[in-house]
């Protein structure tokens, strides 16, 4: 029997990467086994200059920042493809390894799938049964759905604080 596969899905600043972030508390609480990686914003005064990536492990890059000059950009922010597949490559690895193990990955969208290694990694988990909740941009989501078999549940104001709870209960025995 498979077990759930979900993609998350909202407009940014809606409170994808809380969700995540808080479904992975109450299954480390529970014990549940989590690899994957979280992308969070960097702020500077108050205002967004960057992303970070950070996998469950603790290992941490600068994904994208205003300051980046080098190529690839998306919109103002230079992205070091390097850094990311650091730490979200190995910890996929880890989520497509460890048995039991509920696979987190926040975010697949156009500043991660500037990897040509990512997307493939992502859709072998998919594909391997295992468990996942991603989150995907919202002009990212049409495409992946047609390469991976998932439940898309949209992130709204009004669901975003019980949707940790929700999803827990699919993903806890």
């Amino acid at each position: 029997m498979s077990r759930p596969r979900i993609l998350l899905t909202a407009p940014p600043r809606t409170g994808k990467t809380t969700v995540v972030r808080r479904l992975a508390g109450l299954l480390q609480a529970a014990g549940v086994p989590i690899a994957g990686f979280l992308s969070d914003e960097l702020r500077e005064r108050g205002r967004r200059t960057g992303f970070t990536v950070e996998d469950f492990d603790g290992h941490r890059a600068v994904l994208a920042h205003l300051s980046l000059t080098s190529k690839p950009h998306v919109g103002r922010y230079g992205v070091d493809v390097p850094a990311f597949e650091r730490v979200a490559l190995p910890a996929l690895r880890r989520a497509l390894t460890a048995r039991g193990s509920v696979a987190l990955i926040d975010e697949i969208g156009p500043m991660e799938l500037l990897s040509p290694a990512f997307l493939p990694r992502c859709l072998a988990l998919f594909e391997s049964g295992a468990a996942v909740v991603a989150t995907v941009h919202q002009r990212a989501h049409a495409s992946l759905r047609t390469q991976v078999e998932a439940e898309l549940i949209t992130v709204t104001p009004q669901n975003r604080d019980e949707l940790p709870e929700t999803l827990g209960r699919l993903l806890i025995p």
